[in-house]
Parts: structure tokens; sequence; C-alpha cells
């Protein structure tokens, strides 16, 4: 009895027979894996401590200059409204953008329903411009010719006078007047824009009376000049033509101003303040 059961049937090396055990049967085992190899939470960064005073050293600077430049915001904030309390307007040279001379920007700084009206009287300075700085080259041709250099001077003289003095007499006083709604500024632009007209009429016509008459490019000096040298008297009859545009739309830019004068009540405004300033002055 005890033999049947003298041999294990799980016996790994009975059952296995004959069968030969496999050489090199196992894996070689993988290398050791770090401890924190699936948590990269768990890795820390040394963060030396000469760093982290330099970090709240250089925080505390840009404190303190964040609290200078807020003092420094404030101050301009305080100047420029006591400048605007004061009626001092601040403007910025902006014009033209290559070079900037003077303060001019239509679109933002004058309402809407006098845009159009400002355009025509900015496009009247330029025809001033433009005109004046066609009779230097009409002028400059005389005087090739054999006219003489005074007119030449007289012609410098008109350009060099003529156009920063129209802006500084009647455009600039337009400018702000319908800007700020102010009568003194009209009544100021009125009284310069006749002086301009009167110019511009004057050099379309250019009679020898007071300016000596070659140095306008106009009707009685083309006349004049033609029968000697005609592309001179060309030149001058063009002359006479831009003065007799710029004459034409500066009478039309007057009108409307004062249309707009009149239909605003401007023109009590100034009598009052007119009346205002007189009575000051008698007390």
């Amino acid at each position: 009895m005890t033999g049947l059961y003298d041999n294990n049937p799980f016996d790994e090396e009975e059952n296995l027979g004959s069968v030969p055990p496999a050489s090199n049967s196992r894996l070689s085992p993988l290398p050791p894996e770090p401890v924190d190899f699936y948590n990269d939470r768990g890795a820390t960064v040394d963060i030396p401590l000469d760093n982290a005073k330099d970090f709240k050293k250089r925080e505390k600077e840009l404190l303190v200059k964040e609290a200078e430049l807020k003092k420094r915001e404030q101050e301009l904030k305080r100047r420029e409204e006591a400048a605007a309390r004061a009626g001092i307007v601040i403007e910025e040279k902006n014009w033209p953008p290559f070079f900037p001379i003077i303060h001019h920007h239509i679109a933002n700084e004058i309402p809407i329903h006098l845009q159009r009206l400002q355009y025509f009287a900015f496009a009247s300075l330029l025809g001033l411009t433009a005109c004046l700085f066609w009779n230097i080259i009409a002028v400059t041709a005389a005087w090739i010719g054999g006219r003489g250099v005074m007119i030449w001077f007289l012609a410098i003289i008109y350009f060099i006078s003529g156009s920063p003095g129209a802006y500084v007499l009647w455009y600039r006083p337009l400018y702000r007047a319908m800007r700020t709604e102010s009568a003194l500024k009209f009544g100021w632009f009125f009284l310069f824009y006749l002086v301009h007209i009167c110019f511009v009429v004057y050099a379309a016509v250019a009679p020898p009376v007071i300016f000596k008459g070659e140095s306008l490019a106009g009707m009685f000096p083309a006349i004049d000049v033609v029968g000697d040298h005609a592309a001179v008297g060309i030149l001058y009859f063009i002359g006479f033509g831009f003065f007799c545009i710029e004459s034409l739309l500066s009478i039309w830019v007057i009108q409307q101003v004062y249309m707009y004068f009149r239909g605003s009540g401007k023109a009590a405004e100034m009598k009052r303040e007119a009346a205002r300033g007189a009575l000051r002055a008698a007390i």
C-alpha cells in the first residue's frame, strides 16, 4: 500500500522525465528604480538663501519705484487739472507728421458739425502758402529776366511773414474758437481774416500802388511782363489764377463762419463781453 504513494505526482524532477532543464530560462532582472520615479512631486528644489534675499531686495526696489511712479502720475494729473481750470491748454506739436511744428487735430478736437468748415479754413491757409510760394517762383523768373533783385527780396518777405502770420493771427484763433466756443476768439479771427482777404484780392490784381507791382504775381504785372518774356508772363498769369481762387475760398469761409457765429448766439455774447470790458476799463 505504501508503495503506491511513495512517488509524489507533483514532484517536479520525476514528472519532467527525460526532458532536460532549459538553460538560461530566466530573464535577467531589471535595474532597481529610484524611490520617487513615479512621483515627481516628491522632488524638492533647493533655493540658496542668497538668491532668496536678492529676490526680496529686488521686490522692495520695485515697490519703491512703483510708489514713486504713482506719486509722479498724481502730481502730473493735479497740474493738468489746475491748468485746465486756469484755461491753459497744453498742446502737443503733431503737424506736419515728418517735422511737427504746430498742434493740429481737427478730427479729435473740433465738433463734428464744424469739422467741414474748419477743413476749408485750413485749406485757405495752405492755399495762401501755395500762392506765396508760386509767387516766389514767378518773381525769381522775372528777376532772372532782368527785372531787378528788389522784387525777389519782397517776394521772399511775403512768404516768410505771410504763412506764419496767417497761422498766428487768424487760423489759430479760429481753431480755438471752434474748439472752445469763445466769442472773443471769433472776433479776433474776423478782424485779421478781413486783412487776409484784402491782401489776397490786392495780390490778384497787384496794381503798382502800395507794393512794387512786379513783386506780386497778379494781373497787372502779368500783362506788363508777358510782352517782354512770354514764359515769365505765363508764370505770372498762373499766380494770378492762384490768388483768385484763394480770394474766392477766403470769402466763402468768412461768410460761413459768420453765419455760424450769428446763428449760435456768439455775436450777442461778444457784445456783452465787449460791454463788460469797456465798463471795467472805465471804472
